[in-house]
Order: C-alpha cells, then structure tokens, then sequence
C-alpha cells in the first residue's frame, strides 16, 4: 500500500499505543508491509506515545508482521548491533538498481565522532539517557549522530526511538537541523513466532522540491530498514517500490 497527499488525510498515522486499529494496518507474515506517505502542508498533533511536537514535513508509516520465534531482548539486541547496519542496501529509483543506502556505521561512547566503540550490549540500551550511534548515507555528506532511546521493553513488547543530535548536511548545505530526524518502532508479539513491526518516522523538512526525492525512495528506504530490523537480506525481494 503506497499512498501520498499533501496534507494529512482523515486517515492520520495510528500508531499501537492505545489506538484500537492501527493505521496503515499490519500486513500478514510474508507478504510486503503497508506503506504510507505524507507530505504535511500544516503541522500535524502526534500521538503522545511517539513522545514527538507537531512538526510540518514528510510523514511515513510503515506496518507489518514478520515471524520471530526469539524475545523481545532478541529483537533489541539487533537495534544495538549498529555495525551491521553498514552496507545495507535499498532500490534506488533514480538509479534502477540496487544500491548501499548505508556507507558507514558505528557506536559511540557519548554524541561525540572521536568516541567509537563496538555495538551496544542489551544493558547498555536500557539506562534511561540512551545511546549513540552514526551513520552515514549515499545522499548526504559526512556521518550523522544520532540518539537511541529505548521507551518499552517488556517480555513481549519493544518500543526504540532515535532523534538527529548533529544536523544533516549535503556539499556544506544543512538539510535538517537537530532534531529534525525522529523515528519510533512498535514491536509487539502478537501470537507465538509471530510479532508486529509498527514504524513511524518524520523529517521537519520536505527535501522533495530541493533534492528531487519522490515518495517511493521514502518507502523503499523505510522498507530496507524494516527488512534488516526483521532479519531479512534488504536485497533478497523485488522493491516495493520499483
């Protein structure tokens, strides 16, 4: 499901936190995650589980399930092991073809470059004042560190958010200030190997104008993350978006 609007419609992302169906809806184990895509023309009031302002920008939602027989400390573990996020790859639409969307990806000891270190332990993720990491992506110039939080953890629930603490920046233009980057994921067991993946992520910013990003690269980016975090080869399956 791939939608686009450029306003928020009547039907606004439900995240699993209270909501009693949440929007877009969980896809069946197997089958492609529903995607959705907006483009806020005026600020949008977030659900208060996502911990978020209202923002303007672009919205994704993403929402599927995936089977797992481990745990919840199973699944957070793999938020925590940063370095495997390096070389992660995504369809890119303007290319045609597969390509790595993360060039570079390490912990590190406090929000600080100089400070690497290896991937976080379970235990380390869990202390209230969160973790760092970065990355560095194929569009934009130079590594990003961001904060990881996590908000639940229970036997069979996981709710990590992260944040942008230094800005975006492509050839010495800032492209999102601190803080313009936020992504919460919902994970919860919704049977015996078989879990929900709920993930929501916000710029402050709309790049589409200045960089030409069209809906699908959002998708097909969120897609490769969803499809690593499940433990699944990000390259193995036709794009969703193609």
């Amino acid at each position: 499901m791939l939608c686009a609007a450029t306003a928020l419609a009547a039907e606004a992302p439900r995240p699993p936190c209270g909501a009693p169906l949440p929007h877009p809806s969980f896809a069946e184990p197997g089958a492609p995650p529903n995607v959705q895509v907006w483009h806020l023309s005026e600020s949008w009031t977030p659900p208060a589980c996502t911990g978020w302002s209202a923002e303007s920008g672009v919205l994704v939602a993403l929402a599927g399930r995936f089977r797992f027989e481990g745990s919840a400390k199973d699944l957070l573990a793999r938020f925590g092991a940063i370095s495997t996020l390096r070389g992660m790859r995504y369809w890119s639409v303007s290319d045609r073809d597969w390509r790595t969307l993360i060039t570079q990806a390490t912990a590190l000891d406090g929000p600080d470059l100089m400070r690497p270190r290896p991937d976080f332990t379970v235990a380390e993720m869990k202390g209230e004042d969160g973790v760092y990491f970065a990355h560095d992506d194929n569009r934009t110039s130079g590594e990003v560190i961001y904060r990881l939080q996590v908000r639940e953890f229970r036997p069979n629930r996981l709710v990590v958010a992260t944040e942008n603490v230094s800005s975006v920046t492509k050839l010495l233009l800032t492209l999102i200030k601190p803080g313009g980057l936020q992504s919460v994921h919902f994970l919860e067991r919704q049977a015996p190997g078989i879990w929900n993946y709920y993930g929501l992520a916000q710029t402050s910013e709309d790049l589409t104008p200045l960089l030409v990003v069209p809906d699908v690269s959002y998708v097909n980016r969120a897609v490769a993350l969803y499809r690593h975090l499940i433990g699944v080869p990000t390259d193995r399956d036709l794009p969703l978006a193609p």
